[in-house]
């Protein structure tokens, strides 16, 4: 949660994937990985690496959308403005078609 919630892709992979990974990186310098969230892929420029993983679909949504919880609660912006506006002077929300 504390990954998400400060906008970082926690990607778990089968174990064998990531020791490849560790020793291509060791052994090649300025090898590159790409974690695609999109495509919910990690591969690397060499072709050697090339394995999926899987994201809550709210929480790819958020990644991909750049949304914080502030950003999460602005979708709604439209419906918030309607809330408030039927909202009475001391916070109650008056009935439709009262003042």
């Amino acid at each position: 949660n504390n990954c998400f919630q400060n906008g970082l892709l926690p990607v778990m992979l089968p174990e064998d994937q990531v020791k490849r990974i560790i020793a291509n990186a060791e052994a090649s310098p300025g090898y590159r990985v790409t974690v695609d969230l999109e495509a919910q892929r990690v591969s690397d420029d060499a072709g050697n690496i090339d394995v999926g993983f899987e994201v809550e679909p709210f929480r790819r949504h958020c990644l991909l959308s750049g949304l914080d919880d502030i950003g999460l609660t602005l979708e709604h912006e439209d419906k918030i403005a309607v809330f408030e506006a039927r909202r009475g002077p001391h916070g109650s929300v008056l009935a439709a078609g009262s003042d």
